[in-house]
């Protein structure tokens, strides 16, 4: 599970091969695997309560979590770019000193979400208001996990700099090690000691928090270096500049990008409840493309950012190339599987005759979502990697202003294909836009 000593000037094997990626993308994929396999066990053993509310407000209070908690995924992006980068100049103490920022930044915003989980709270019910018993029973399973905000968040970081130091089965480790605990407690609360939906939250305070030290013990080689924990180093301005410029590009592209998706959501409501229930099973299948292709992109951030600092164009490039040709095969097999199989997993999802028909007819644009995708979701591990962040935000912005330009015109015309169209259309614009700036990857290595 161990690389060498995450300081060191450069990764013991160099050379960029399919073998690397894959030792790099594997435990990613592996890991992704596992988190609807939490969600699953959290719904089962609420559901033996033989109640619908506890359910409901399980469901609800987790959902109000990840909102908030997704705003600061940033965090995971743009430590793994600076780490990687900073391995790869061979600065053993700035690799650290990158982690230890980050674990500052998460350790205040989980602090501000404590400090501030009345408001957030009130500001959650007012906008999706439920049932007296589903709230009081969701405002209970917040109140008890709303502590776990601080680990969370800097589980982002944690994440983020073993991905930079090529340490992904490390993170496969802790993302098991976290449901783990999560499941057993779950069992144990609920089903054992019969505590309902505050045991349910109990289990997973618990399990943020264990799964932090777990982290920062499978991170212990970046504070081993007493320079990287200089305050002096960890507070440069240049540097906490740098890391603000970053995370505040990432945060406004994810915003927009969730922001499209969003959208298509609420666009595809207005086409009946038949087409919005197909929507959201084949959103599933997009869901499934993103874990799976999210490995070979987590490759490139930490083989990317190696190569920028260590300033080696060529090597840059070779990165780009070997990860992108290894995402490529896999979107290939992806898009095959769904074309084959996506009907029997449509069967799996619906029972409604309506529905399966209505995904069936919608079913080849999720087949070609990948073959489409899989330039947009490489070139953000590139562009992260690289930190080009702002380039990267503005492929963005601009990508989004043609999605609406397609959206207005392909949704009067040809109704819910047109809406995927779109969708389509966004994910094609996102990867031209970002082709046509990739040299500055190359020219930042320079």
């Amino acid at each position: 599970m161990r690389a060498e000593p995450a300081g060191s000037a450069r990764p013991a094997d160099d050379r960029i091969t399919p073998a690397r990626v894959l030792k790099i993308a594997l435990p990613i994929v592996l890991s992704n695997a596992t988190v609807p396999i939490l969600g699953a066990v959290d719904t089962a053993v609420v559901g033996q309560m033989g109640q619908a509310a506890p359910i409901g407000a399980v469901g609800l209070g987790a959902v109000i979590l990840a909102s908030v908690y997704w705003v600061f995924g940033f965090l995971r992006m743009g430590t793994s770019g600076l780490a990687a980068q900073a391995r790869g100049a061979g600065n053993r103490a700035e690799t650290g000193a990158v982690l230890i920022r980050a674990l500052l930044i998460a350790g205040a915003a989980g602090l501000g979400i404590v400090v501030l989980q009345g408001l957030l709270i009130w500001a959650a019910f007012r906008l999706a208001p439920t049932s007296a018993e589903v709230s009081a029973m969701a405002r209970q399973y917040l109140a008890i996990r709303v502590w776990g905000a601080p680990a969370t968040i800097a589980l982002y970081a944690v994440t983020g700099w073993l991905i930079a130091v090529e340490r992904t089965r490390a993170v496969l480790v802790l993302q098991l090690w976290i449901n783990g605990i999560n499941m057993g407690l779950d069992l144990w609360f609920v089903l054992g000691l019969g505590w309902g939906v505050p045991g349910v939250a109990a289990a997973t305070l618990i399990a943020e928090w264990s799964g932090l030290a777990m982290g920062l013990w499978l991170c212990r080689d970046a504070f081993a270096d007493p320079v990287a924990r200089a305050w002096g180093r960890i507070l440069n301005r240049v540097r906490l500049t740098e890391m603000a410029r970053v995370n505040g590009d990432i945060l406004l592209r994810s915003v927009l990008l969730q922001g499209s998706f969003t959208a298509f959501v609420f666009l595809g409501a207005g086409q009946g409840d038949v087409t919005l229930a197909a929507n959201q099973v084949l959103l599933q299948f997009l869901s499934i493309t993103a874990y799976a292709l999210d490995g070979f992109a987590f490759a490139a951030e930490a083989l990317v950012g190696q190569a920028v600092g260590a300033r080696l164009p060529a090597q840059v490039r070779r990165a780009a190339v070997v990860t992108s040709g290894c995402g490529a095969v896999g979107s290939g097999l992806l898009a095959a599987g769904f074309w084959f199989g996506g009907p029997t997993i449509i069967d799996l999802m619906a029972t409604d005759p309506a529905v399966r028909m209505a995904a069936r007819d919608f079913l080849p644009w999720v087949a070609l979502g990948p073959l489409i995708g899989i330039a947009s979701w490489m070139f953000d591990g590139i562009f992260i990697g690289a930190t080009l962040t702002r380039e990267m935000r503005n492929a963005m912005v601009l990508s989004v202003a043609v999605y609406a330009a397609a959206v207005a015109l392909l949704l009067p015309a040809f109704g819910n294909h047109g809406l995927w169209g779109a969708l389509m259309v966004l994910n094609a614009a996102r990867g031209i836009s970002m082709a046509a700036l990739y040299p500055r990857a190359e020219a930042k290595a320079a």
